[in-house]
């Protein structure tokens, strides 16, 4: 039997892979991480649901195929965190609100249905803002999600659960949702690694919608070739999701597996820099970039005049359809339904639910879209983002015309104290700086580590842009700088992490 702090210390693909061989049961492995939940969750707050039965049932069954001589995948009997965003028939899903709380749905999303058909183990749901509208996890029905590395400080968001559970070794995996960062902000406060793939890459269908033309689910891990495995089992196109791109997944795991910068030509943008950036952030970055110049790339500096944009364009297009998205919850089919005493209209119910359910911020941003897409504002605001949206697609294309792929800090500061900005929603909305401009061109991004900033010992993000469906690129030039950093530094997360 091995030790519980040896197992839930190892990679995804180690315990793949010791599964497989037969030095450790799938049972093993779960019930190492089941252990690791019960002893330091009540601190962090990373679940939202923990299905122990579920989880050992899937493991058990993993552990059956490999008795039976049956090949095992890639990522067979390996533990995930998945968050509670996506439709699960045999769990809740609250997306974080009190809107759904208890609701279990009648299916299963295809990221979930994929999971399972990859005989991934699947222990539960993970804490997140509200129908994913935050960047901080403090806008959580059920309460905020502490960061593992100081629980004081926020966990990054809205995906926080997701990215503390993988710092906090609750789970070596996890899923999270990107719509203007909630992938890769969270992984770069953690020290662990998130990836939005290009939009449409993985499938949409039963995650609740937040923003449709800009959420994208993807994999978080704490190593590069952990969270490609991932995303090659989730990804791929998909019938039920119209938005789903009919092509292969892009080759990510053989790019892992060949990391290498070598004659690649990185772009760094002007833009992605200035005031309000931390101290520590910026030397972790410009540090990174002589590294990437060291592995033999050659580094380009690009003007993006639209970037500037990006920020008010987001806040005016994602508000807008989450105005449109969250009009279903009206107290009519499922979910919560206050006042309903037999004295008071539907629009009477409707009203005192929704005030009820919703919370702070998704009052916000659903009032700031009504009003966004309202007769004789839509072309002044609406249609005037769009535009926006356009010119920042058009300068990554030109960018892609210079360089293989861009770099910038994944988010301008590391992480701050809980309850900090909360009053504060511009200061808040600042945190998706660098990551907005990908979600509204519709390319692939990914954080990962790149030490630790020296004035808090907090971990600092890279962020890796990649062109739409050139995926593997991000992992090729994701497995380079994190091999050299740990042959240099060691790895933050494994070697510096406090003991929770």
């Amino acid at each position: 039997m091995t030790d519980i702090s040896t197992i839930i210390k190892l990679t995804a693909a180690q315990i793949a892979e010791k599964i497989a061989s037969g030095e450790l049961t799938a049972v093993e492995v779960t019930e190492a991480h089941l252990a690791r939940i019960e002893a330091v969750d009540e601190k962090v707050h990373a679940f939202l649901h923990v299905d122990r039965e579920g989880a050992l049932a899937q493991a058990r069954a993993v552990d059956a195929k490999r008795e039976a001589g049956e090949k095992l995948g890639p990522l067979a009997g390996v533990p995930l965190a998945l968050k509670d965003i996506f439709t699960t028939r045999d769990m809740p899903t609250t997306v974080g609100s009190k809107m759904l709380e208890g609701w279990v749905p009648p299916y299963d999303a295809t990221l979930t249905t994929r999971l399972k058909a990859a005989d991934v183990v699947i222990l539960g749901k993970t804490n997140m803002d509200e129908f994913a509208m935050g960047s901080s996890t403090e806008n959580s029905a059920y309460g905020p999600t502490g960061n593992p590395w100081d629980l004081t400080r926020i966990p990054g968001g809205s995906g926080g659960g997701s990215s503390a559970a993988l710092a906090s070794f609750e789970a070596p995996l996890a899923i999270g949702t990107d719509t203007g960062g909630s992938i890769r902000q969270p992984a770069a406060v953690t020290g662990t690694v998130g990836v939005k793939p290009t939009y449409g890459g993985v499938s949409r269908y039963g995650m609740v919608a937040f923003s449709s033309s800009l959420d994208q689910g993807g994999p978080c891990a704490r190593t590069v070739l952990d969270a490609a495995l991932l995303h090659e089992a989730i990804g791929g196109h998909d019938p039920m999701d119209s938005t789903s791109i009919d092509a292969p997944v892009p080759p990510v795991v053989e790019a892992a597996r060949n990391g290498s910068v070598a004659g690649m030509r990185v772009g760094v943008v002007k833009q992605f820099s200035g005031e309000g950036y931390q101290a520590g952030v910026v030397q972790r970055f410009e540090e990174s970039v002589e590294l990437l110049r060291s592995l033999g790339a050659t580094v380009v500096e690009l003007d993006c005049p639209s970037f500037d944009l990006a920020l008010s364009a987001y806040y005016l297009i994602a508000p807008s359809e989450c105005s449109s998205n969250l009009a279903r919850f009206d107290a009519m089919r499922y979910g919560l339904r206050v006042g309903d005493d037999g004295t008071r209209s539907a629009e009477d119910v409707t009203a005192l639910t929704r005030e009820a359910g919703f919370g702070d911020e998704v009052k916000r941003r659903v009032i700031l879209g009504t009003y966004a897409l309202s007769s004789g504002y839509y072309d002044a605001y609406y249609g005037s983002a769009q535009k926006v949206r356009t010119l920042i697609t058009q300068d990554f294309e030109k960018a892609f015309e210079q360089v293989d792929v861009i770099v910038s800090p994944t988010t301008p500061t590391t992480a701050f104290p809980i309850g900090e900005r909360a009053d504060d929603p511009m200061a808040m909305y600042l945190a998706d700086l660098c990551t907005i401009p990908t979600n509204l061109a519709g390319n692939s991004a990914m954080s990962l580590p790149c030490g630790l900033a020296p004035e808090d010992g907090l971990p600092v993000g890279l962020q890796i842009i990649a062109p739409a469906m050139k995926d593997d690129r991000l992992y090729k030039v994701g497995a380079a700088v994190e091999a050299a950093f740990v042959e240099r530094w060691g790895h933050p997360l494994l070697e510096e992490a406090p003991s929770l």
